[in-house]
C-alpha cells in the first residue's frame, strides 16, 4: 500500500470534514451592508469551511480566480479550531453566539507536538471545497512562506492535479534588510498558482511598463514608428544560419561570431533588409540586427515568476496603506500582516478579465477587496468580490470581520462618483432557520412550524437561495399580491410565499405573476403553516400546475 505522497495523522479525517454538509445558513446583513439593492460584491463573516459548504451549490465552477493569505503557521496566527463531529457547533462557541462566555481562540505552536498536523488538517478541505469553485479556465494563488511551502505545494499537487501546477511566485516584500535577523534577512515570500485545468487557462499579458516602451526608438524615422534592435545572431543551432553579409558601406562579414549562428536564413535576410527591417548603424557598417516595432510586437508582456517590491509593493507599502486608508493612528488598529494591493492587483492583471467572480476565504484586511475596486476602477472592468473571514478577535472589542469590512467601506467610499462598485452584501454565519426535531412521536405529529420564529423573512429567503443554488447577489423583488408580501428572484426563477395565511387568491396572484414574468424554469416555495389544510395545500399545487409551475414546495 506503500506510495509517494504526502501523509500525517488526521488526513482521512479531513477528507470526511469536506464531505460533511454544514448544517449553517448566511443570514443576511442588510443594515450593515453598502449599496444592498445594487451591489454585486459579497462579504461573509464566518467560519471559511462552513461557508465554503454553503456556497458550493450557487458558485460551483463560477469563480474565475482565488486568491488566498492562509496562516503561515510560524506558530503566532490562529488555526481554525475544526471539530468533525459539528463544526458549526464549535463556531459558534467561539465566537460566543451560543455559549454566553464563549470560548478562546488559540494558536498553533511547535510545543503541541502536532504543529504541522494541525495546519494541514485546516488547509486540506478548504482547499478541496474551493477547487469545486473554480471555473475549468480558473486559478489559485496562495501565499505562504518557508514553514509550510513544501508540504502546501505537496497538498495542492493531490486536490488540484501536479499537471496543473503553473508555478512557484517569488514576491520580494522587503524593500530593506532586516537588520535584526539572527541568520538570514528573508526578503520575499512564495505565492503558489495552480490552475484548475492548465490544458484550459492561460494567463494574461501584463500591460508594457513606462521603461518597457520607452526603450524603443525611431533614430531612422522609420514611418512604422519607434523600434527595438534585436540580434540577428544566435547560439541555437541552424542549418541556414552561416553565411557573409556585406553592410551597405562595402565592409564583408564572413559570419556570425564565433559559437553562433545568424537567426534566419539568407532569403529572408534578403527579405526583411529590402522591407527596411535591418540596421546597419548610422554609418552603415556596423553587424546587422533586426528591427522590432513597438505596433507590430504582442500587446502587453508575459508574466514572469519574480515579482519586485518596486512592481507589486513591499509590506512596509502594504501597513502604509492600509494605515493612511484607516486614519489609523496606532499600528494595534491595523491588521498585522497585510499584504499590499499592487500584488493581489498583478495576480487580477493575469487571471480576470471583465465580468469575472474572484474571491478571497482567508480576507483578512480586505487586501483582495479594495485591489479589485482599484483594478476595476482604473480598467473600466466589472469584477465582483466575495471575502469571507472569521471573526477572530483582534482587541479593543474588535474583530479581524470586522476590520476587514471596514476597509471595504473607506476604499468604496475613496473611489464614489467613479464607476465601479464600491458596495457589498454583508452576510453573517449562523445556524440554520429551521427548527430541529428533538421530541418524541406525538411532537412530531402536532409539530405545525418548521421555521424558528426569531429569524426574518429574508433570513429564510436567502437560505433557500443557497439550496436552490442561486446567486446570493440577486435582486430580491417584493409583490404585494392578495395583501401579502411575495419574495421574486432570478426574473421569476424563485418565488418565494412566506405569508401565515395563504388562500387561492394568493396562489392564482402567483400564477399571474409567473405568467408576466415567462421564465424558463420556476420554483415556487411556501411556508407550509400557511395553509389551514391539506386540501388548501393540493388546490394550491392544482392551480399552480395550471399555470406551468411544477416545482413546489413547503418548508
Amino acid at each position: 500500500e506503500e506510495r509517494f505522497g504526502l501523509t500525517w495523522h488526521g488526513k482521512a479525517r479531513a477528507k470526511l470534514i469536506a464531505q460533511r454538509p454544514s448544517t449553517g445558513t448566511l443570514r443576511p446583513m442588510v443594515a450593515d451592508s453598502v449599496n444592498w439593492g445594487s451591489t454585486q460584491n459579497l462579504f461573509i463573516e464566518g467560519d471559511n469551511l462552513e461557508v465554503l459548504k454553503l456556497l458550493q451549490k450557487s458558485y460551483h465552477q463560477q469563480v474565475k480566480m482565488i486568491y488566498i493569505d492562509p496562516p503561515y503557521n510560524t506558530g503566532k496566527e490562529f488555526i481554525y479550531p475544526d471539530k468533525f463531529d459539528d463544526n458549526l457547533d464549535t463556531y459558534l462557541r467561539y465566537t460566543g453566539q451560543k455559549d454566553a462566555d464563549g470560548r478562546s481562540f488559540g494558536t498553533n505552536t511547535e510545543t503541541s507536538g502536532r504543529y504541522h498536523t494541525n495546519w494541514l488538517n485546516m488547509m486540506y478541505p478548504r482547499l478541496k471545497l474551493a477547487r469545486n469553485l473554480l471555473r475549468e479556465d480558473g486559478c489559485i494563488f496562495i501565499s505562504i512562506d518557508d514553514h509550510e511551502v513544501d508540504n502546501l505545494r505537496l497538498v495542492c499537487d493531490e486536490i488540484f492535479g501536479e499537471s496543473n501546477f503553473i508555478a512557484t511566485v517569488i514576491w520580494h516584500k522587503m524593500d530593506s534588510p532586516k537588520n535584526s535577523a539572527v541568520y538570514l534577512s528573508e526578503d520575499h515570500d512564495y505565492v503558489l498558482l495552480y490552475a484548475k485545468n492548465a490544458d484550459v487557462w492561460r494567463p494574461k499579458l501584463l500591460p508594457r511598463s513606462k521603461e518597457m516602451v520607452d526603450r524603443y526608438k525611431n533614430p531612422d524615422n522609420d514611418p512604422r514608428g519607434p523600434w527595438l534592435l534585436s540580434d540577428l545572431a544566435a547560439r541555437n543551432a541552424y542549418s541556414k544560419g552561416r553565411y557573409p553579409i556585406t553592410t551597405p558601406s562595402g565592409r564583408t562579414i564572413k559570419g556570425p561570431p564565433a559559437g553562433s549562428y545568424w537567426r534566419i536564413s539568407r532569403e529572408k535576410f534578403d527579405e526583411l533588409d529590402s522591407d527596411g527591417r535591418i540596421w546597419w548603424g548610422d554609418s552603415g557598417d556596423n553587424r546587422p540586427g533586426i528591427k522590432k516595432f513597438l505596433s507590430e510586437v504582442r500587446d502587453g508582456v508575459v508574466p514572469q515568476t519574480y515579482w519586485h517590491w518596486k512592481d507589486v509593493g513591499s509590506t512596509r507599502n502594504a501597513k502604509q496603506e492600509l494605515s493612511k486608508l484607516l486614519n489609523a493612528q496606532a499600528s494595534s488598529d491595523l491588521f498585522e500582516t497585510p499584504k499590499p494591493t499592487g500584488l493581489v492587483r498583478r495576480m487580477l492583471k493575469v487571471a480576470a478579465s471583465d465580468g469575472d467572480l474572484v474571491m478571497d476565504f482567508f480576507a483578512g484586511s480586505g487586501t483582495t477587496a479594495h485591489a479589485t475596486m482599484l483594478e476595476s476602477v482604473e480598467n473600466k472592468l466589472s469584477v465582483r468580490c466575495i471575502q469571507v473571514q472569521l471573526p477572530e478577535p483582534a482587541g479593543n472589542g474588535k474583530t479581524i470581520a470586522n476590520q476587514c469590512a471596514n476597509r471595504m467601506i473607506q476604499a468604496g467610499n475613496s473611489l464614489k462618483g467613479k464607476l465601479g462598485d464600491p458596495g457589498f452584501r454583508w452576510f453573517r454565519l449562523d445556524a440554520t432557520n429551521f427548527l430541529k426535531w428533538s421530541g418524541g412521536y406525538d411532537d412530531l405529529v402536532s409539530a405545525t412550524e418548521s421555521l424558528k420564529p426569531d429569524r426574518s423573512d429574508l433570513d429564510i429567503v436567502f437560505e433557500i437561495l443557497l439550496k436552490t443554488g442561486l446567486d446570493l447577489s440577486l435582486a430580491i423583488n417584493e409583490h404585494n399580491i392578495a395583501s401579502q408580501t411575495v419574495y421574486e428572484m432570478g426574473a421569476g426563477a424563485l418565488i418565494v410565499c412566506l405569508a401565515h395565511t395563504i388562500d387561492l387568491d394568493l396562489v392564482e396572484g402567483i400564477g399571474a405573476l409567473h405568467d408576466a414574468l415567462e421564465p424558463e424554469v420556476c420554483r415556487v416555495v411556501f411556508r407550509d403553516a400557511g395553509f389551514a389544510d391539506d386540501a388548501t395545500k393540493t388546490n394550491a399545487v392544482q392551480i399552480l400546475k395550471r399555470h406551468g409551475i411544477e416545482d413546489v414546495k413547503s418548508l
